[in-house]
């Protein structure tokens, strides 16, 4: 049974060869059989096979939607009502969510498959998936290294064969990150263009939904069919979609700039390296112009982003109080204590790092200093950005520095850990759509990926050049 490709899958159903209920049922089986990667933290079981069973009556009526059998894990900070979402917290174990985010909603009118929320960094802070507090999820091509994060769960499951596609968030990095340690292609949409609504929030002008798949047109069908304004999301843009699913022919000689410092960087693994190059050449012999860029802002990105996330995370996470709902301490004696004793306890150490790292940025004396400095350098990267774009149609660069790292590797050194984000932060500082797709696999057995980046709103543009960049390097 073809499982990895959508339109395989389409055509499977169709035809008769396959029940969308045995395509749950054969997903379940291989949830149950890799459970050890832990990438699942609940399958949904029942309301899956419930939708699978309305599906085929529909495939037989020939009312199906564009996603008819399309199986797709949720990461769990993506409403879906009547179904847990904690976050991976232990401060929202338990909690039930009573609507479904609109990007979800909007899947579901198209008849596609929710099998299960996956496992994930605690509130999406991380870049490797160990500060889950159920569990670190295991990257399904070697056990002992980390998956990435925060999607990685919902990485692990697409490359684990557990299910067609993901969802996953992506605020500086987290969708295309663990798409390259884990060989998957993973994109973050135009910042607006698909509504957050439903969305548990981290920081909300970075943050952005997106798929990770193991195909671009699975990716731009499954875009496509989320993006648009939502009325309940006044972030999203009301600028028209556009069919990206149709639009993936791509005839065009492109202006295509590389950040020179990314290249250059010591960090830099050289294989990922002189395949980066190789890449280069390959494009140069179709016709495009590749050519190298200076980009003085590299050292400032992951800084910039840190300090204006997380002030964001210090008043998005206040309302996590063990009060209004989610986990209150047993310890509690009056309102105050209720209050510290539930937080304390509910918050993994990473999440309390990173509040107290935004409540300090946001305080009084510091605020100029800090804060109001992380947006002048956020407006600084915007404009170089902007300029590199005037003259170049896209901007390619590695998706991360190196291969998925062992557990434990960066766990000692938070800076260490922040500078994995330091190839993808820039398109959410930026709010412009970027894709890491697999570019090749490293001596250690490791894939990794290569990212592209495009101008605001020229989601269609980059999907169709990143369906020729896959098919040129696959």
């Amino acid at each position: 049974m073809e499982v990895r490709h959508y339109a395989k899958i389409r055509e499977q159903l169709l035809t008769g060869k396959i029940s969308c209920v045995q395509l749950v049922e054969h997903y379940l089986h291989a949830i149950e059989e890799k459970k050890s990667l832990n990438a699942f933290l609940e399958v949904f079981k029942d309301s899956a096979l419930a939708l699978a069973k309305k599906t085929d009556e529909k495939i037989a009526n020939k009312t199906a939607g564009k996603l008819a059998g399309c199986v797709i894990a949720l990461k769990d900070n993506i409403a879906y009502k009547g179904h847990k979402v904690s976050v991976s917290s232990h401060i929202l174990e338990g909690f039930e969510s009573i609507y479904t985010a609109t990007a979800v909603e909007r899947l579901l009118a198209e008849d596609a498959i929710i099998i299960g929320r996956t496992n994930c960094d605690e509130f999406a802070m991380g870049s490797s998936n160990e500060t889950s507090y159920y569990g670190k999820v295991l990257n399904p091509h070697n056990t002992k290294c980390v998956p990435g994060g925060s999607s990685g769960g919902s990485c692990a499951a697409v490359a684990a064969g557990l299910c067609t596609a993901a969802l996953g968030t992506d605020t500086g990095g987290s969708i295309r990150q663990p798409s390259s340690f884990c060989g998957t292609v993973g994109y973050k949409p135009t910042y607006g263009r698909i509504s957050r609504y439903g969305l548990l929030a981290y920081a909300s002008s970075f943050d952005q939904i997106g798929p990770i798949t193991n195909n671009v047109e699975d990716t731009a069908l499954i875009t496509e069919i989320m993006a648009g304004k939502d009325e309940m999301d006044s972030t999203s843009s009301s600028k028209p979609t556009e069919a990206y699913s149709q639009l993936l022919t791509s005839t065009g000689k492109y202006k295509i700039a590389y950040l020179k410092e990314c290249i250059e960087n010591e960090g830099l693994d050289s294989e990922i390296k002189k395949h980066f190059y190789a890449t280069v050449e390959k494009l140069k012999a179709q016709g495009h112009t590749v050519e190298a860029v200076e980009f003085p802002y590299l050292d400032h990105m992951v800084p910039t982003y840190y300090v204006l996330t997380t002030a964001e995370a210090s008043s998005n996470l206040a309302r996590y109080d063990g009060v209004h709902y989610g986990y209150q301490s047993k310890n509690a004696t009056d309102v105050e204590s209720t209050y510290v004793k539930s937080r304390t306890e509910g918050f993994g150490t990473e999440v309390k790092r990173r509040i107290m790292l935004g409540t300090f940025v946001l305080s009084a004396g510091y605020y100029d200093a800090y804060y109001t400095k992380g947006l002048k350098v956020r407006r600084l990267i915007k404009n170089k950005t902007e300029d590199i774009f005037a003259g170049a149609d896209f901007i390619l660069t590695p998706t991360t520095p190196g291969t998925a790292f062992e557990f434990g590797a960066n766990s000692a050194d938070p800076v260490k850990m922040y500078l994995e984000d330091i190839y993808t932060v820039q398109a959410n500082i930026c709010g412009i759509p970027a894709i890491s797709i697999p570019a090749g696999t490293h001596t250690n057995g490791l894939p990794f990926g290569i990212q592209i980046m495009s101008p605001k709103f020229t989601d269609a543009k980059l999907l169709a050049f990143s369906k020729t960049l896959e098919e040129l390097i696959s």
